[in-house]
């Protein structure tokens, strides 16, 4: 099978598989919304989900992690300069790390915490169940907020647009599918503004309103790719 079939494959399954299990958290956990409720409420949710709840995150993790082989692929495939080729995947597969760092807290750190938060019992439960909302905050602000997020959009929107130039730089794919890359790219990369500076208690709401489009344009513009290649 050839690099430009196995990469078409990917661009292909990959955001579908992501979206997915993203639905399917927003169906059961009602994900990201979740994420605004207190502590306490999210860690009573997460330990009634079960091990459907868990196989859900595993799946949104996997397809995270799947950008990896899909970044190195696509470069090959596109066959851009080697300079543009080489950044191109160091940065992909940098976003990848990111994503799925950002994410392995949930099927992993969070069940424990939940566990935890659940059984307590006794003369002291009110105070062991604070400092677990401590750490469950600490974990989501540095690991949600700060890798999955601002890093995850940062080298996301990076790699978008280093993307749509080494597809304008070749004619391996059709030009306009380099063309509609470049606001894609822009859009994540605004994104990564939601938390920083005056924003970072509250959010941005412009940069909170854009990144949901934004990746359903990005996992659209995927998909295209991956037909592109095939035809």
């Amino acid at each position: 099978m050839s690099v430009e079939l196995v990469a078409a494959a990917l661009l292909i399954a990959v955001p579908i598989a992501f979206n997915l299990a993203f639905f399917e958290l927003s169906r059961a956990f009602d994900y990201p919304g979740i994420l605004r409720k207190e502590p306490g409420e999210i860690l009573r949710r997460f330990a009634s989900g079960g091990a459907g709840l868990l196989i859900r995150w595993e799946v949104l993790l996997l397809s995270a992690l799947a950008m990896l082989p899909l970044a190195a692929l696509l470069g090959v495939a596109i066959g851009a300069s080697p300079p543009l080729l080489v950044t191109s995947i160091v940065v992909g597969s940098a976003a990848a790390l990111v994503q799925a760092l950002g994410l392995v807290r949930w099927p992993f750190a969070v069940p424990e915490l939940a566990r935890r938060f659940v059984a307590a019992e006794g003369p002291d439960r009110e105070s062991e169940r604070r400092s677990i909302e401590v750490t469950f905050a600490t974990l989501h602000r540095l690991l949600g907020v700060g890798i999955g997020e601002h890093l995850g959009y940062m080298l996301t929107g990076v790699w978008t647009l280093l993307v749509a130039l080494s597809i304008l730089s070749t004619s391996a794919l059709p030009g306009w599918l380099g063309l509609v890359g470049v606001p894609i790219g822009v859009a994540l990369l605004i994104g990564t503004l939601e938390f920083v500076g005056p924003n970072e208690e509250h959010g941005w709401q412009l940069a909170a309103t854009i990144v949901p489009v934004a990746y359903v344009a990005w996992s659209l513009w995927l998909v295209g790719l991956g037909i592109a290649l095939i035809l």
